[in-house]
């Protein structure tokens, strides 16, 4: 197992990288490291296409060996995301975590599929997965002005 130097160095490395691909980064705490928020866009051909969404990014003390939290701080309805708190439910973070994973496949690959397929099976938020099931038509009406109101903010 790494220690803690080599987990400090690869939690900067993967915070420069997000940086370098282009993502607003604010850090909570410029010695620690370990808070963060990112600008996340919709992903395009979906509901959220257009929206924009200030994401909370937790890293914790055994990063990159443990997975970081991530929540939605503006709303997002979505069956796999919490409407209250924003908390996201997905497996690749939540169970399937390995440290072969960064920061850039959260909101490159893991954070956009889970905009794009749903998984109303395993749902946060019953309503908008019975919905999304139920109505499609209805579900991404309701979305597109969520994610419309989602991009005045600031980081």
């Amino acid at each position: 197992m790494e220690n803690a130097t080599s987990r400090t160095k690869r939690r900067e490395f993967d915070i420069m990288k997000l940086l370098m691909a282009d993502h607003e980064v604010a850090l909570c705490d410029e010695d620690r490291r370990s808070e963060l928020y990112v600008r996340f866009k919709g992903p395009k051909e979906t509901p959220y296409e257009g929206g924009t969404w200030k994401v909370h990014v937790e890293l914790p003390e055994g990063y990159p060996y443990k997975s970081p939290s991530i929540c939605f701080v503006n709303r997002m309805y979505h069956p796999n995301v919490d409407e209250t708190t924003g908390t996201v439910c997905l497996d690749v973070i939540n169970q399937l975590w390995s440290p072969m994973f960064n920061l850039i496949n959260i909101f490159e690959v893991f954070l956009p599929q889970l905009l794009t397929y749903p998984n109303p099976s395993d749902p946060m938020n019953a309503d908008a997965a019975a919905l999304h099931m139920r109505d499609p038509h209805t579900y991404n009406a309701r979305v597109s002005p969520c994610s419309m109101t989602s991009s005045q903010f600031e980081l």
